[in-house]
């Protein structure tokens, strides 16, 4: 049974001085609450009466900062399970970030550091925690700092704890070799949010090219292209409708995804639709209008008459019917994808091409950072992503200096042909207008 942890706020205290408490020494504190009532808290124990004294400045000097903790019985676990059910769910908008914090919580967290106390939670155990996960999976570690942070942030704001101890701790480095210069210079510029970003991370030109070429033939084609030539995330790809797009001004409305909805439970929807279902967006700034590319126009259409064509030939099949929900990537009977669809295909097409082994997400990293190379402003790449932050844009998805190192020959043709950043246009409704002629710059590189 989760328990509902109640902060108490104080508004004024009382301290006694020290005095004898069973043959040793002690001292009372009297807290004022909110509601005029008063909460009686005992400091006992002291063998010396010096060193109850000690603990009684402290105290005050605790009280005064607002940092007394009144509650120190609470277990990380209770806490947890607590800050789980009644804080962080009601404060996350998807199911699937719902989903992503209580892996770390109950998977991680409470198995590792539950029984300790709250309060007794030192540097020490976070970094060991922090250790043993990165030990398990690097990416599952980056996810849990921020959930054990965010977790501890709280705990300070609603006084269970006087100090967040996860504060400045950094993930563990398998290198330990000493910094080169250059290595403590880029430390140094990504302090300040520059663009500089590990090279290992975006694919280059020729292999964006080659993806687009031999995915043709694949049930991912059209989520290869909204990726890598619009920078579109895998959820939004599936939730992408005939009806969002304007076809007279090659406009795309980015306006759902498809994932777990928020307080939906499985048996309540249809089977197979679970994790496929109609959600809102990230933030507000995901909501956005786009160009579309040439060639992702073309294949659009290509898409939309074979769409057409088999809702025709099954509009008679009572056994197994066209679902005419109008999803631009769907199966052949209409159904809309899932997130784990693209996965082996895409993981075939790197292995068949011997392709970098990144995954999926970093299309749309790769094109982020050739918009950056471009001299885009940040402000205009994160309104085409979709990013309510762009410090996001900044510390996630660029890379000015590294970006497609063996490439920049091709880059230049690119940067003129391509994408000419005097046509983006940024509104308040965030409608934005980027003249991209990516057929002919995909002609050009492939002829």
């Amino acid at each position: 049974m989760i328990i509902e942890l109640t902060p108490i706020k104080y508004i004024d205290y009382k301290v006694y001085n020290v005095t004898s408490i069973k043959n040793k020494y002690g001292f009372r504190v009297i807290l004022i609450l909110e509601d005029n009532s008063q909460r009686p808290v005992q400091h006992s124990g002291f063998l010396k009466k010096e060193d109850a004294e000690k603990e009684r400045y402290k105290i005050i000097a605790q009280l005064e900062n607002r940092t007394y903790v009144v509650h120190t019985n609470v277990t990380v676990q209770t806490y947890m399970e607590y800050w789980y059910e009644f804080i962080i769910k009601d404060r996350l908008k998807s199911e699937g970030s719902i989903d992503t914090y209580k892996n770390s919580i109950f998977n991680h967290i409470i198995p590792n550091i539950g029984n300790l106390k709250l309060i007794d939670l030192k540097k020490g155990h976070i970094k060991k925690l922090y250790q043993q996960v990165y030990d398990y999976s690097p990416s599952v570690a980056r996810i849990l700092q921020t959930v054990v942070n965010t977790a501890l942030k709280d705990a300070v704001i609603k006084e269970f704890i006087p100090t967040n101890v996860a504060s400045g701790i950094k993930l563990p480095n398998k290198d330990k070799r000493p910094k080169t210069k250059e290595e403590q210079k880029e430390e140094f510029s990504k302090s300040f949010h520059t663009l500089v970003i590990d090279e290992k991370k975006t694919y280059k030109i020729e292999e964006i090219v080659t993806l687009i070429k031999t995915s043709k033939d694949t049930p991912i084609y059209l989520h290869v292209l909204f990726a890598a030539l619009m920078g579109l995330r895998k959820s939004e790809i599936n939730g992408i409708k005939y009806t969002d797009i304007d076809y007279m001004h090659r406009k795309l409305y980015v306006q759902r995804q498809l994932g777990k909805k928020k307080g939906v439970k499985k048996e309540d929807v249809a089977l197979k639709t679970f994790t496929k279902q109609e959600v809102q967006l990230k933030s507000k700034s995901s909501y956005r209008i786009l160009d579309i590319p040439d060639l992702v126009f073309e294949a659009i259409l290509e898409e939309r008459r074979k769409y057409e064509a088999r809702r025709n030939r099954r509009k008679n099949d009572r056994t197994n019917p066209f679902q005419d929900l109008g999803f631009v990537c769907c199966s052949t009977y209409g159904r809309p994808r899932s997130r784990g669809f693209i996965f082996q295909h895409f993981k075939k097409l790197k292995e068949d091409n011997n392709l970098s082994d990144l995954s999926f997400h970093k299309l749309r990293t790769t094109y982020t950072t050739i918009l950056a190379k471009n001299d885009f402003s940040m402000k205009a790449i994160s309104k085409l992503l979709g990013h309510s932050s762009t410090m996001i844009t900044f510390e996630n998805y660029t890379d000015k200096n590294e970006i497609i190192q063996d490439c920049l020959e091709d880059l230049e043709p690119f940067i003129e042909k391509v994408i000419e950043p005097e046509e983006i246009k940024i509104t308040d409704c965030t409608d934005i207008e980027t003249d991209i002629i990516m057929q002919e710059y995909y002609n050009e590189l492939v002829s």
